[in-house]
């Protein structure tokens, strides 16, 4: 034990958030702060400070932030991030004998009790200040010193002893010696604000052609822009553009074996015309590629490219790598299965290969090499089959040189699993929420995304469906089912995805019953859609997504909260920014077939409301407004007409003139 640890007296422990002691970051975006807490005590009755440490990691010099004491011996302090990549944050705290001091000196001179003794003591504290400052401050509080050793009356002397610029000058140079450091130093990753505020959209390119049957181009794709531009997406995701290998390749709705002109799952990457780093030659070139990126940016759209760390049998790895691959006995090639399922078309990558260094390098060349091309998002197809170790280094090497990259991870696994990816870099995270359809199984599992330790690290994205997933609530809802859980997705969660043309046009057959599987899935075949079937939410999303952009209570998770109402078929929740300027709440009717009614239990002091006076309540979808007033107030949904209420909470304005209007 050091002199400094043997007289260092205050403990410093439950420090939120930190993420396994420290061994991974938490996540923020640009222009959030970081609100740290801590318990911060010492033994006896002595008087505390605190500061939370915080720079940028490239930073050679700590800034600070005071932290200012709760109940309970419980200390706050918070920092804003403003820049990409990481910060690095921890906490000092030390016995502050003036300020003990001074809380003393105060008490005595409220009991009558002599304070000459005390001033002197005083004196000696501002002394030793000041040989740690510099310039004006240091002559300041020497000056201040010898007035309170012997600066005219008592009275003159206590009033400069407790004075604000005393009280002031001394907490910019208190006496550290003894200061306990948290022995962790924390880090937070921080992103773009798209990381947390996201609308995507999935599209097949090659169905994106006009006429029926032909495979679709980039150039074809850029007919869709508007499109999708229209309904409020910023985030088009394209699954793998890559050549298709022709081995094994699977016919329609996963047929072993393929006919003439199939065109096999996107999936199975790669063949004579390449790779991962390749284009397949139907889609167009690089050259069309790079164009493509650059409409959708016009169109205000960001393009997503899926990354699929895996082969067919006619990748040219399996020719000039083949150690990257797991050999069976009889001379063949492992191909990925999940019995009883087989996918001969598509062989998964052997991360134990000796060789697996030139391995990790290639596949993050192939990460920057779509980069280069201007991609800077990147939804990542079953991270949980490959190594945490290898994701955890090639998510921080890409990042170290472009911090504004966004990685979603696909993976419908197990809890822990999920959650230990997103705690090793992914930025965004799938979740079960396609699966999550009554009230109980909402309530409980989005307030564990956003009210739990969890919330630090895993970012959710809740999709509608996908292209494996076509829920049994969609298959027998109907329209309404579509609306319900469009509805859901957009105002549960900040970002959310929707497979599309299948969505909007309420696609709901599957394949056999009990699956979820699409008949004549688009993963096997060229689709035909007919964007403008009278049946489509396009209008629909619209007005949601315009909903989302319009009110920053959406753009974010943290404020989730939920309502009691009587009716397990309704569900009501709520989110609002810091300052309560802008309060959302939604009511959802979770039954397609039937009208329901309820009574929904308003928490008027969380947003701010008096139960005396009246509130506005305007709902955004149908525009109709109403005047609420105390928590009760009654509701009734047609999922036939609309699924649900996203109101708009205003208070009522009085002005000196007694007009009312409200906010």
């Amino acid at each position: 034990m050091t002199e400094q640890d043997a007289r260092a007296r205050t403990v410093i422990e439950g420090v939120v958030p930190e993420v396994d002691c420290g061994r991974f970051p938490i996540k923020r975006t640009l222009g959030e702060r970081v609100v740290v807490e801590a318990d911060i005590f010492t033994d006896g009755h002595e008087a505390l400070s605190a500061v939370l440490l915080h720079r940028k990691e490239e930073a050679a010099e700590w800034s600070e932030a005071a932290m200012e004491p709760l109940p309970n011996d419980r200390w706050r302090g918070s920092f804003e991030v403003q820049q990409l990549g990481q910060y690095r944050y921890t906490l000092l705290a030390w016995l502050d004998r003036f300020k003990a001091w001074r809380r003393d000196l105060t008490k005595r001179i409220e009991a009558g009790q002599d304070v000459s003794i005390d001033l002197m003591v005083g004196a000696e504290f501002l002394l030793a200040a000041s040989q740690r400052a510099s310039g004006h401050d240091g002559k300041a509080l020497e000056k201040w010193a010898t007035s309170l050793r012997s600066g005219g009356s008592q009275a003159s002397r206590v009033a400069l002893a407790v004075s604000e610029q005393v009280q002031t000058a001394m907490a910019r140079y208190p006496d550290r010696r003894f200061a306990t450091r948290y022995p962790h130093d924390l880090i937070v990753v921080v992103d773009r604000t798209k990381a947390l505020f996201s609308t995507w959209y999935e599209m097949f390119p090659r169905s994106s052609a006009t006429e029926h049957g032909r495979h679709g181009s980039f150039k074809d794709c850029e007919a869709r822009l508007s499109y999708i531009s229209a309904m409020g997406f910023d985030v088009l995701y394209l699954p793998p553009i890559h050549p298709i290998g022709k081995t094994h390749r699977k016919g329609k709705n996963n047929a072993p074996h393929s006919a003439a002109g199939d065109p096999g799952s996107p999936w199975a990457i790669g063949w004579d015309a390449g790779g991962h780093k390749a284009v397949h030659p139907e889609l167009g070139t690089l050259d069309d590629f790079r164009w493509f990126l650059e409409r959708a940016r016009e169109h205000g759209l960001e393009v997503a490219l899926d990354l699929a760390f895996q082969c067919s049998p006619d990748h040219p790895y399996v020719q000039t790598h083949p150690e990257w691959f797991r050999w069976r006995p009889d001379g063949t090639v492992q191909y990925a299965e999940n019995p009883p399922k087989k996918y001969e078309d598509i062989y998964p990558m052997e991360f134990e290969t000796d060789r697996w260094r030139e391995l990790w390098e290639e596949l993050r060349a192939v990460v920057l090499f779509w980069v280069e091309q201007g991609v800077r998002i990147f939804r990542v197809d079953n991270p949980h089959t490959k190594p945490y170790r290898f994701w955890e280094w090639l998510i921080a090497e890409v990042k170290k040189v472009y911090p504004e990259i966004i990685f979603l991870a696909e993976a419908f696994t197990r809890p822990k699993v999920m959650n230990q990816l997103a705690k090793l870099g992914f930025t965004q995270s799938y979740t079960y929420f396609a699966w999550r359809t009554n009230k109980w199984e909402l309530t409980e599992y989005l307030t564990q995304l956003t009210q739990s330790p969890v919330r630090e690290y895993f970012r959710p994205s809740l999709w509608t469906n996908t292209p494996d997933i076509l829920t049994e609530y969609l298959q027998h809802g109907g329209r309404p089912a579509f609306m319900t859980r469009l509805l859901l997705a957009a105002t549960l969660g900040a970002s959310y995805g929707i497979y599309g043309p299948a969505f909007e046009l309420c696609e709901r057959r599957a394949r056999e019953p009990g699956s979820e599987e699409y008949l004549d899935s688009e993963k096997y075949e060229i689709k035909q859609w007919e964007l403008s079937k009278p049946e489509s939410l396009r209008e629909f999303i619209s007005l949601v997504n315009r909903i989302r952009r319009e009110n920053p209570a959406l753009h974010h998770n943290w404020s989730l909260g939920f309502h009691a109402i009587e009716n397990d078929q309704l569900i009501c929740y709520s989110k609002h920014t810091e300052d309560l300027a802008n309060i959302i709440l939604v009511v959802v009717n979770l039954d397609p077939h039937h009208v329901h009614s309820g009574w929904v239990q308003v928490r008027l002091e969380e947003f701010g409301l008096s139960p005396h006076e009246p509130y506005q309540v305007h709902d955004l979808l149908s525009g109709a407004r109403y005047l609420w007033q105390g928590s009760r107030n009654y509701v009734e949904l047609n999922p036939s007409v609309t699924p649900g209420h996203v109101f708009k909470v205003r208070r009522r304005v009085r002005t000196e003139q007694d007009f009312e209007y409200y906010l």
